[in-house]
């Protein structure tokens, strides 16, 4: 039998993360879980986000049991009606409150999601106005690329959004290539429409994706009002650290 394998993705909000769900979703060998510490995250901080009761009722709270299903490849058949032999996860950085155990990473193949701060800024402040630094996660996904970075004795991978939309097979390939997994060309393209899988916040937050084939070219970049230009500028340095490291196709 194969290998069971753990393939837990990092990123921040609007950074194309949803797609690369969506990628490897589309993979016969794969199941996915959006999101799994969001009502964790919730829950905790008490912060209000849209949807915010609803993704609460419909997740998990408690981290252990979060950490628990993470590390439990499923055994029941995924949308294609297979049985996986990888767990792709799509985690995001700022949901991984300092409370929250770290170690159980190192049983998984990380990897790390990317994108200008301006891009994810002006996205994220259409959805959900005035983001805070903390908001969209950039220097929690420093600290975690440099804590797995320790753990491991060696980076993880890290690929730029911007790099993905541009050449989707050379990026995805490479991608592979350093997580170990073969590619599959199911990767690049996938039917439209919502997902089982989804979260129930993706009413709010999918609507683009949800009419999506595949990867679409990047966006033209966008003006960002002064306080969230500046806002741009203090998450530079975390988004500038970890781009030194990403996969260039």
């Amino acid at each position: 039998m194969s290998k069971k394998i753990i393939l837990a993705m990092w990123s921040g909000p609007r950074n194309i993360s949803t797609a690369m769900m969506r990628a490897f979703e589309n993979r016969r060998d794969t199941a996915v879980w959006d999101e799994p510490f969001y009502a964790h995250y919730l829950a905790t901080t008490g912060l209000d986000h849209p949807m915010r009761e609803a993704v609460i009722e419909a997740g998990e709270t408690d981290a252990n049991s979060v950490i628990e299903t993470c590390l439990n490849v499923p055994t029941h058949p995924n949308r294609h009606g297979e049985i996986p032999r990888f767990w792709f996860q799509k985690h995001m950085t700022m949901h991984m409150q300092s409370e929250i155990p770290l170690g159980w990473t190192a049983k998984a193949r990380n990897f790390f999601l990317i994108r200008r701060p301006e891009a994810v800024l002006a996205s994220y402040h259409d959805r959900r106005a005035n983001p805070t630094a903390g908001d969209v996660g950039f220097a929690r996904q420093a600290e975690l690329f440099d804590y797995i970075t320790q753990m491991q004795g060696t980076p993880p991978p890290v690929i730029d959004s911007d790099t993905v939309l541009a050449a989707p097979e050379a990026t995805l390939r490479a991608l592979c290539d350093a997580l170990a997994i073969p590619f599959d060309p199911a990767m690049l393209s996938w039917p439209p429409g919502p997902r089982a899988d989804d979260g129930v916040w993706a009413a709010h937050w999918y609507a683009s994706v949800e009419t999506s084939t595949g990867f679409a070219p990047a966006r033209a970049p966008r003006s960002l009002p002064d306080h969230l230009a500046l806002l741009a500028d203090a998450c530079r340095p975390h988004y500038e650290s970890l781009a030194a490291h990403a996969i260039t196709p």
